[in-house]
């Protein structure tokens, strides 16, 4: 285990969970502004199978403690401490493993915000979502608004960010925002589940979906059409394909075990 009492890392067996636990309300802070860089700095460095977000208390956070801004003197300022928060969620989208979040109650900004950085979002039916910058006269600054739209198309997106509303769980689920909304009891031992099935997946094959992904968000259909022989081939150079393939032809499906080499 690694990391500060604001946010630890355990890796077991290929998954890594990330906790955020500064009761009572999560938020970002100085501390957490130092730790949590220092977190992805060693999920990049470990290359774990899959990657589990996850927070401790009643809320997942309440948002960002305000003091942080304050004590910001100047828009140059101001665009040094937003560039990182950007380049946090832009290291997070680019892991080469699946990466889940799993939120069981409220979920404000820079929480939301990661969310929306991850590849798949799961959430407890109690859950709420919301980026409510608007309250200080902010835009989200960590790639929620374009990563938002992404996912719900622009219209909701300037929704979600102008009215500063919060969302419930169905709703954004219906808004392809959230992947599965999950009962409330029992809600983290379902996220673990998730997350330890794709770690016992096939990363390499995952992480070529995910540069697939970002060659779509490129250039469109035609670019990805473009790489994706490319992406897709690397992996016959791969132990686990050959392998999968021979078990596959031997067992039938669903009998391969995946080493990511």
């Amino acid at each position: 285990m690694s990391g500060s009492g604001r946010v630890r890392l355990e890796l077991d067996d290929g998954l890594a969970v990330v906790t955020f636990a500064s009761p009572p309300l999560n938020l970002y802070d100085e501390a957490l502004a130092r730790a949590l860089p220092e977190i992805v700095g060693e999920l990049e460095r470990s290359r774990p199978r899959a990657v589990l977000f996850r927070a401790e208390g009643r809320v997942v956070s309440g948002g960002v403690d305000v003091s942080l801004f304050a004590a910001v003197e100047s828009a140059a300022a101001a665009v040094r401490l937003l560039d990182e928060l950007v380049d946090i969620a832009r290291r997070v989208d680019a892991l080469p493993c699946p990466t889940v979040f799993a939120a069981h109650a409220l979920c404000l900004t820079w929480a939301f915000e990661l969310a929306l950085a991850c590849d798949l979002i799961v959430a407890a039916r109690r859950a709420t979502f919301g980026l409510v910058e608007r309250v200080i006269g902010l835009t989200p600054a960590m790639g929620g608004t374009q990563r938002l739209a992404e996912r719900a198309g622009s219209g909701r997106a300037r929704e979600l960010v102008m009215t500063g509303r919060r969302y419930d769980a169905a709703t954004l689920e219906r808004w392809n925002v959230v992947n599965w909304v999950l009962a409330d009891e029992g809600f983290d031992a379902a996220a673990r589940g998730l997350a330890r099935e794709l770690a016992q997946g096939p990363t390499l094959a995952h992480a070529a979906t995910k540069e697939v992904v970002r060659a779509y968000r490129e250039g469109g259909v035609d670019l990805a059409d473009e790489r994706v022989g490319q992406i897709a081939g690397r992996l016959f150079d791969t132990e686990d394909l050959r392998d999968a393939v021979r078990s596959f032809l031997d067992h039938g499906p669903g009998h391969a075990q995946f080493r990511a080499r």
